[in-house]
């Protein structure tokens, strides 16, 4: 199967398997990194290895990773694209608490704006999010909505979603156009199955995260049993799968060791042959 390494993202075309920036900061996605040379290391060598796009947030850290990218790569490069994410606020102990209203989510794209010292954000995903690590139904008319304001002052050039459901991806079209979609799927979580398929018939972007998690023990050893049969790792696999899937599906894994940086964009090298396809695709009907 012939599989396409580019997709549109906003206004550019951009090379699918991209770079998460999350894994930076200290543990927990908590204070600064333990070794911040090692995470200057790996930014740049993500830029040198060809990734135009890099996922962020304010609130990892928070503000550390936006400041470590900026100490890294700015000036940027002028096929860089930084996607960042506003919604949530990280309490003193750590805690990842919602901020939704209006004025938080203006104060988050200026630090944004700030941290990663631009003059406009590329992409913002408003970052659905109730006090739960899971979706939840509602409204987002009033949050997504003044980040579409702020599209409109010149703040930001587009705007995407994540942690969405279905219904409120297409309440959120409906208030400004979306760049993108950010939501947990992988091999062994397919819920986004039918809303990835539509995306993709309106040439809108959809970012997986957590490529790897929630995976039961069977699973993951029908993962693994693929990946030795084909000379790979279980992520280079899982992420192969990915780019598989559907054209519109745009790869951001994390981590902050450029040597498994390297391993995570070799997985654009792996082929997965008819009977790996087979096998990997039975995995979300094992759950």
């Amino acid at each position: 199967m012939d599989v396409k390494m580019t997709y549109r993202l906003g206004d550019r075309d951009v090379r699918r398997l991209g770079y998460g920036a999350m894994q930076l900061a200290g543990p927990g996605v908590f204070g600064p990194p333990r070794d911040r040379d090692a995470a200057l290391a790996v930014l740049r060598a993500a830029v040198a290895a060809g990734v135009d796009h890099i996922d962020t947030s304010d609130f990892y850290g928070p503000h550390v990773t936006n400041q470590l990218i900026r100490e890294a790569l700015s000036p940027y490069p002028e096929r860089l694209t930084i996607v960042t994410k506003v919604g949530a606020v990280r309490g003193p102990e750590g805690s990842w608490d919602p901020a939704q209203s209006p004025a938080a989510l203006r104060a988050a794209v200026h630090d944004n704006l700030r941290n990663l010292g631009l003059e406009q954000l590329a992409i913002v995903n408003f970052r659905v999010h109730d006090g739960s690590h899971g979706r939840s139904e509602g409204s987002i008319a009033e949050g997504y909505g003044a980040l579409a304001a702020m599209r409109e002052e010149g703040l930001i050039r587009h705007l995407g979603i994540s942690n969405a459901t279905a219904a409120q991806v297409e309440e959120a079209h409906a208030i400004a156009p979306l760049a993108c979609v950010q939501n947990m799927y992988n091999l062994a979580h397919r819920e986004d199955d039918a809303l990835i398929d539509r995306l993709a018939v309106d040439g809108v972007a959809y970012v997986p995260f957590f490529p790897l998690g929630g995976f039961s023990p069977l699973q993951s050893g029908a993962l693994d049993a693929v990946a030795a049969r084909l000379g790979a790792t279980p992520m280079q696999v899982a992420l192969a799968w990915l780019l598989h899937r559907s054209p519109n599906i745009l790869l951001i894994p994390g981590t902050s060791s450029v040597a498994h940086l390297r391993e995570n964009l070799a997985a654009a090298e792996v082929v997965l042959d008819a009977a790996a396809l087979d096998a990997l695709d039975t995995i979300g009907a094992t759950r």
